[in-house]
């Protein structure tokens, strides 16, 4: 059996997982990729908890974290793993300082309550695809065909710790949501 983890995120709004999901169709039908993200389960992690039994603190500390919401842009697709044979899909943002800002006080809030979290550094982006599954080995230049021709800008409104159901789809289970103060 697959075990369940949590993790906090930022939460899309659904004019924005259409919008993802529009740009994704041509890559689903190329069946390029083995595995596809459901729509309600695109999200912008900010930190990964892992399996866990008590999470009242770790809930209590980023849920006194004071930020406001923030405009983001999607920068387009990349991935991540071999080159010849990512293993992950995703849509990128363009940088954002209040981006990193949210991420370094949940990061930060996560610690105190004792969870031990992933070291690398945080590279902002929505999983959309797993597994190269293409006839071919991957190249930029095929990706380039299926990068979106305009940008997309959304407002960051809340914080959201999602709860893993492997076994179902959507997988991710809303727990709690702490809504970023209005501008």
């Amino acid at each position: 059996m697959l075990k369940s983890h949590y993790f906090f995120a930022l939460s899309l709004s659904e004019g924005t997982k259409e919008y993802i999901n529009a740009c994704m169709e041509p890559m689903r039908l190329d069946g390029s990729f083995k595995k596809w993200v459901h729509p309600e389960d695109y999200h912008l992690t900010l930190a990964f908890l892992g399996s866990a039994d008590e999470l009242g603190p770790v809930m209590d500390n980023v849920g006194r974290l004071a930020h406001p919401s923030f405009p983001l842009t999607l920068s387009g697709f990349g991935t991540f793993g071999k080159s010849e044979s990512p293993r992950i899909l995703w849509m990128g943002v363009e940088p954002s300082g209040m981006l990193h800002r949210l991420r370094d006080l949940v990061y930060g809030a996560c610690e105190d309550a004792g969870f031990q979290l992933d070291q690398r550094p945080f590279s902002p982006h929505i999983t959309v695809g797993r597994k190269w599954n293409g006839e071919y080995s991957f190249s930029q230049e095929w990706l380039n065909e299926f990068q979106p021709a305009e940008r997309h800008m959304f407002t960051a409104t809340e914080v959201v710790l999602y709860h893993t159901h492997p076994d179902r789809l959507p997988k991710y289970e809303a727990v709690h949501t702490i809504p970023l103060q209005a501008n």
